[in-house]
């Protein structure tokens, strides 16, 4: 019966270098909150500076959750996210604090906010393997061939995720005619109430902190953890190692060519996941958005955002 009654959620959305890490953490210690990531890289061990997960400073100011729990060798996907998230917001909940869901994986978002179905089969590797091999391992080919069988999928499933695609691609022609839209998902009769806002930045300002974070990540030693990885067996095979600043040193250091070779094509590549970001989440109907801007913490912003959620646990 304790699930019967939904559990008030706030969810904190936003392209990456937004400042969500920031405003979540003043938000928890306002709130009396607990934040639970959202994010498909900090998730991971080991991999702490290309995730650019929060500080051990920022992780004392408030708590966190789903942060550094997975080793990347293991298989992980938006089910095992959605068991776990719902296991710690539930957890949240019973000891009264607020529980905070933050990040930019926008499927994370949609396993806890929408009504998913994880329950169909795996459907056939082999298959995905022989097709994945038909179109030369190549992400665009497979993404195009996504394309001429349901361009709505196509638009919902970034050209990178060879995975997503596969797996879509393999459906259709399995006999699916079309995969169900983002738009047509509805609020689950779950467990949750979601309070969902988005923060954003404009454009120009957005790309400049972008830059000026990958330039920071390798002055910290994104190349000697990519090593370190690679030391430990982790490949470019691996899922984990084809997040955005270690597939790209990888591939440097694999063909011999210096990581600062790297740094403009992890800056487009970034810039070009915080735009599909956008576009994901300009998708939920019920999102809230406020918009940042300037280096340092706006407090006039917070007041606004801390307003709206208190207006909404009422």
């Amino acid at each position: 019966m304790a699930d019967v009654k939904k559990i008030k959620t706030v969810f904190i959305a936003g392209p990456t270098a937004a400042g969500k890490t920031e405003y979540a953490i003043k938000l928890a210690q306002v709130l009396d909150a607990e934040i639970v990531s959202a994010d498909s890289m900090q998730i991971y061990k080991y991999m702490d500076i290309g995730s650019a997960k929060p500080t051990p400073e920022e992780q004392a100011a408030a708590k966190h959750w789903l942060i550094d729990e997975i080793d990347p060798k293991e298989p992980f996907n938006a089910s095992d996210y959605q068991k776990l998230a719902l296991s710690y917001i539930k957890d949240i909940a019973s000891r009264g604090k607020l529980p905070i869901v933050c990040g930019g994986t926008g499927l994370y978002f949609n396993s806890l906010i929408y009504d998913m179905d994880f329950s169909a089969p795996a459907g056939d590797s082999a298959y995905r393997d022989r097709l994945a091999e038909s179109l030369g391992n190549d992400p665009q080919r497979i993404h195009e061939r996504l394309r001429m069988l349901d361009p709505d999928a196509a638009e919902e499933i970034p050209p990178g995720n060879m995975k997503r695609a596969l797996r879509a691609i393999e459906r259709l022609e399995s006999g699916e005619e079309k995969l169900a839209p983002f738009a047509s998902m509805t609020k689950p009769s779950g467990c949750l109430e979601p309070i969902e806002l988005c923060l954003t930045r404009e454009r120009s300002e957005l790309y400049e902190r972008i830059d000026r974070r990958v330039d920071k990540l390798m002055a910290a030693g994104l190349e000697a953890e990519v090593r370190g990885l690679m030391d430990m067996g982790f490949t470019e095979k691996d899922i984990a190692m084809k997040g955005i600043g270690y597939k790209e040193i990888i591939h440097c250091v694999e063909n011999g060519q210096p990581a600062e070779d790297a740094v403009g094509v992890i800056k487009l590549n970034t810039r070009h996941y915080a735009k599909r970001q956008i576009t994901w989440f300009k998708r939920y109907p019920e999102m809230r958005w406020f918009t940042l801007s300037g280096d340092f913490f706006n407090s006039d912003v917070f007041d606004e955002i801390v307003s709206y959620i208190m207006e909404r646990l009422k």
